[in-house]
């Protein structure tokens, strides 16, 4: 919802000011990351659905910009220019523009350029607690702005990942469910890929050129292909590099010789992707799930039940919660911990404010290793709506 009068404007400023206050008394430095960002570090990191929807564009020197569709990734950027470690322990807030492409016709919920008013907690070790600071702090903050009406969805992509990970099979099938996670279509066909035999899905690839080839030995599996490209007169073609090819060629090839994913651990992750409980009940859902199996992912449910139990502690009313196991919000750098925070009168496609873990993102950013991190942002044009009603 664009603010389209004086009045309005500033109603979304003060609301702003008075959120960004609310977040520095509570230990949040206030920074203002640029709105123009390097575009090769977002296209690498937001994944496929907002990537489509970024504004890219050229400056006269030839590099590649892009207007910031969110603020979580020039906070990261704006850490490590002062911490190139990435590991110090820090906690920010801001308040500003975003910009994403809508289509033509797309309601007032969900403008080109909108306002993100947020927190962000770098370095800190105790993830459930900071999860369950971070998101007290995000429901205060629309609790004291007058939002009386919500519901919260929670999502734990740590349980997702611990159940593959306790599944045997190899690492290279569990990369892409993991890839495939926020294409519930996608994923589910290449779950039903794994089961199959591998023939029907390499048709036209010569037995010669997959003959030897092995993921693990890339740079030997590239000379192979480059080889038996050379031998046959071929050349590449697209934009592909030698590399990328023989490394999925050498993916084919290691699938033939693998044994298939039994039909039953298919529908056992189908099953779990399909839990959706009020949060209290949900951690036993999973639990009946895997109880027959043999598979064991105790640590990761003992962190989504303190991680309740903590924000009972700080005041959150859990029981508006509900946990669904295929939530992980739309972009792709979350790795534990999700949230978004919904009320009625704007439905699940328009929530006030989401969030969560992303523990990846500091190192895709340029840090030396991954660092501990979680945040959370209020769409304000849509909490300002909200609360006028």
């Amino acid at each position: 919802m664009v603010a389209e009068t004086a009045r309005e404007f500033e109603a979304l400023e003060e609301q702003a000011r008075k959120l960004l206050s609310a977040f520095v008394a509570a230990g949040h430095e206030a920074v203002a990351p640029a709105v123009l960002q390097p575009a090769d570090v977002y296209l690498d990191v937001i994944g496929e659905a907002l990537r489509a929807r970024s504004y890219v564009f050229t400056d006269p020197d030839g590099d590649e910009f892009c207007l910031r569709p969110d603020l979580t990734v020039p906070i990261c950027r704006l850490h490590l220019e002062r911490h190139p470690e990435g590991s110090d322990k820090a906690s920010y807030c801001y308040n500003g523009s975003a910009f994403r492409f809508q289509p033509r016709g797309a309601d007032a919920a969900h403008p080109r350029e909108f306002r993100q008013c947020g927190i962000e907690s770098i370095g800190a070790g105790d993830r459930e607690n900071t999860d369950a600071h971070t998101l007290a702090l995000i429901l205060k903050g629309l609790e004291e702005s007058g939002l009386k009406e919500w519901k919260l969805r929670i999502g734990d992509l740590g349980l997702f990942r611990a159940l593959l990970s306790a599944i045997d099979m190899p690492e290279r099938w569990r990369e892409r469910l993991r890839h495939q996670f926020w294409r519930p279509l996608a994923f589910r066909e290449e779950l039903e890929r794994l089961t199959k035999p591998v023939e029907r899905h390499a048709v036209g690839i010569p037995e010669e050129l997959l003959e030897g080839l092995d993921p693990a030995r890339s740079s030997e599996s590239a000379r192979k292909v480059a080889r038996y490209l050379d031998d046959h007169g071929i050349e590449l073609q697209g934009v592909r590099t030698l590399e990328e090819i023989s490394l999925q060629l050498a993916r084919i090839a290691a699938d033939r010789r693998a044994e298939r994913l039994p039909v039953e651990t298919a529908n056992l992750i189908e099953g779990y992707i399909g839990v959706r409980a009020p949060a209290r009940a949900a951690g036993a859902r999973v639990k009946d799930l895997i109880r027959d199996v043999g598979i064991d992912i105790t640590p990761a449910l003992d962190a989504y039940h303190r991680r309740l139990q903590l924000l009972s502690e700080l005041g959150v009313d859990v029981a508006k919660a509900e946990f669904s196991a295929e939530f992980g919000r739309s972009l792709e750098y979350y790795t534990g911990f999700v949230f978004e925070v919904q009320v009625p009168d704007l439905g699940e496609g328009s929530p006030v404010a989401g969030g969560g873990r992303y523990d990846g993102l500091m190192k895709m950013c340029g840090a030396p290793a991954k660092v501990a991190a979680v945040g959370g942002a209020i769409h304000t044009e849509r909490l300002l709506k909200a609360v006028r009603g």
